[in-house]
């Protein structure tokens, strides 16, 4: 008697099993994709929400988004820990976004537009309380320290210099 001749796909199965193996192999894939795209919009829309709460807080409050740092700190606690609060929140803001649009210089540059008047509290803040800066990411730190050099703004003055 002779022996079957034995194909090597039949050593897995047939055609049909293998077919179905690899359709339910890129349905998978398929599936890792689209979770991916779900978590990377999802990002998207909750840095555009937070970046949208900041713009409404800033035109609720003017005089925070350019401020007088001088006339915020001798008006008293209450209006100055409104101010660190809404400098936070716009910190926040900046760091979703940058995160969320990594690959748009857009953002980056609109947080860098905003964040110069805020500055002489930022060095102020960090020479009082250095743990401050820790509450934030590192890449937000790296930023917030590259920023205060670029406009030469240093302790003890903390006053912006020209740039």
């Amino acid at each position: 008697m002779s022996q079957p001749i034995i194909f090597w796909w039949q050593k897995y199965g047939t055609l049909a099993q293998m077919a179905q193996a690899a359709v339910a192999l890129l349905g998978f894939v398929a599936i890792l994709l689209q979770i991916n795209e779900i978590r990377s919009n999802n990002r998207a829309v909750s840095a555009r929400q937070a970046f949208l709460g900041y713009t409404d807080l800033a035109l609720k409050n003017p005089k925070f988004s350019a401020p007088d740092y001088d006339a915020i700190k001798a008006a008293g606690r209450n209006e100055n820990v409104q101010y660190e609060s809404f400098v936070s929140y716009f910190l926040y803001a900046c760091e979703e976004a940058t995160a969320a649009f990594a690959d748009k210089r857009e953002w980056t540059a609109s947080c860098d537009y905003d964040l110069k008047p805020h500055l002489p509290f930022l060095c102020e803040k960090s020479a009082a309380e250095p743990a401050y800066f820790e509450t934030y990411s590192t890449d937000t730190q790296q930023w917030l320290k590259a920023s205060l050099k670029t406009a030469s703004v240093t302790p003890p003055e903390c006053k912006l210099g020209k740039t």
